[in-house]
């Protein structure tokens, strides 16, 4: 806004008025009013004496009014004090000196007619933008009140931090579970007849089994010999092989099943037949089941269960091969063992020997003895398929005599036979008749050629040896010979050696 004098003063560019003075000096200039008068009535249009603004030629204020319309056209209207007029400098109405276009008003004095004794003074209003406030200045460190984002915010906060923890155990939960893991396979289904482990099943009968089958361990002047068994009877006789405990001190100990072990005392040992019986003291043992070895067939399904090379609870499975398979064993300078045994495509190997050969339902049927090999003499044997068990009722038979005397009884004819003849039809010659023997008894004579015993061809010197030790003490066999060129029957009752 520019500046304005105050009421009452000089135009811009007059004279200063007289310090002191409050009213203009009468000068040449013939429209100032004279001196003593605000307005001293002449030809200038200056108001006249005593009155603000007469009446006159001149377009001034009419008498007793603050701004009554004259002549002039720019005068404010009669009863107001500033009524806008044609002037368009004038204030407006209803104001009290409102500026307009005329530099010379001022807003801070509503009368332009004021006091001429006071004081003249300036006056310079601030600038104020309209419609714009100052800004709000406010204390950092002071608390203020939560606004809406805020308020917003915590609910949001919350709900993460809860889906977060939620989704972190859900996937812990689901990983144990394993539910976070892929899916193999198809959709579950019955399960199959050979997978439900009946007892029939080869799973339960190496179940049913397992907890009878024993290793034996026997001390010896070169080390500890370690083998298999079986537990014959429920106060603790166990069966193994004779070449198991063969050379020992005579101390021995079984580890059972559980892995838990007991001292053993040999009972007794028949090289011939390879069998040995030792004796444990533990309560609660379980003898095996025996089953019939003359009732076998090629072809029957059997297990093999023993420690083989120290691997203890070990099973294989197999079929029986063959049948009485005379076999002649034995280490050099040791005794010679005969049996006709019961052959095996099991897998069998050393750590087996004395442990059982089970059938399919579970019940023993033979021991575990010697293997077929096609190492060098003096390299160590391993499983070709080849494997041969004593027959079990031979075991049990010698069993029961070396529980009841110490020694077990062996089985003869009372006759010695040469090689295989080479004649047509084969056989084996007889060398030697031991009179008011078995073998003379049924009327057999020295060249008789021994063709079948129980209906069993002879073509090799062990199979006479072999079969007979197969029998009981007693046992009627049926020996079917021929004498020159007649082919002939005869029974003959087998006898018990003794020895």
């Amino acid at each position: 806004m520019p500046i304005v004098p105050a009421a009452g003063g000089p135009a811009a560019g007059h004279p200063p008025a007289t310090p002191g003075a409050g009213m203009p000096t009468a000068g040449p200039s013939p429209s100032w009013p004279a001196p003593g008068t605000y307005g001293p009535a002449g030809a200038s249009s200056w108001p006249a004496p005593g009155t603000y603004g007469p009446a006159g030629a001149s377009s001034w204020p009419a008498s007793g009014t603050s701004g009554s319309v004259g002549a002039s056209p720019s005068w404010p209207g009669p009863g107001t004090s500033g009524t806008v007029g044609a002037s368009p400098s004038w204030p407006a109405a209803g104001t009290s000196g409102t500026v307009g276009a005329s530099p010379w008003w001022s807003d801070a004095l509503a009368d332009p007619w004021r006091d001429p004794a006071a004081p003249t003074a300036v006056v310079v209003p601030g600038v104020v933008a309209v419609g714009t406030q100052p800004e709000a200045v406010t204390d950092p460190d002071a608390p203020g009140r939560p606004t809406l984002r805020h308020l917003l915010l915590i609910p949001v906060l919350t709900a993460l931090l809860a889906g977060t923890l939620g989704g972190a155990l859900g996937y812990a939960f689901a990983v144990r579970g394993g539910a976070g893991e892929a899916v193999l396979g198809g959709a579950p289904a019955e399960v199959p007849a050979l997978a439900q482990r009946k007892p029939e099943s080869l799973a339960g009968v190496a179940e049913r089994v397992l907890p009878s089958v024993v290793t034996v361990r026997v001390s010896s002047l070169g080390g500890t010999s370690e083998g298999s068994g079986f537990i014959a009877t429920a106060d603790g006789h166990v069966i193994t092989n004779d070449h198991v405990v063969a050379g020992g001190t005579g101390k021995a100990s079984v580890v059972f099943n559980d892995g838990s072990t007991a001292p053993a005392t040999i009972v007794g040992q028949d090289p011939e037949s390879d069998i040995a019986v030792i004796k444990v003291s533990r309560p609660g043992l379980r003898a095996v089941e025996f089953g019939d070895s003359d009732a076998l067939a090629v072809g029957d399904p059997v297990l093999a269960m023993g420690s083989p090379l120290s691997l203890a609870n070990t099973v294989t499975a197999g079929i029986v091969s063959a049948l009485d398979r005379t076999m002649q064993a034995g280490e050099p300078g040791g005794p010679v063992r005969y049996y006709a045994a019961i052959q095996t495509d099991a897998a069998v190997n050393h750590g087996n020997s004395g442990g059982p050969l089970v059938d399919g339902a579970g019940r023993v049927v033979g021991v575990n003895s010697t293997i077929k090999s096609l190492v060098a003499e003096g390299q160590e044997a391993g499983n070709i398929g080849l494997a041969f068990a004593i027959p079990i009722n031979q075991a049990k038979r010698v069993t029961q005599d070396i529980i009841g005397t110490g020694k077990a009884r062996r089985t003869v004819i009372g006759a010695r036979v040469d090689g295989p003849t080479g004649a047509l039809g084969g056989g084996l010659r007889l060398a030697q008749v031991e009179p008011s023997g078995p073998a003379d008894g049924a009327g057999l004579k020295v060249g008789d050629v021994i063709l079948k015993i129980n209906g069993r061809p002879m073509t090799e010197p062990t199979d006479l040896t072999a079969l007979v030790r197969k029998y009981a003490p007693g046992s009627v066999v049926t020996v079917e010979f021929r004498r020159g060129s007649d082919r002939q029957n005869t029974s003959v009752t087998l006898a018990a050696d003794a020895k």
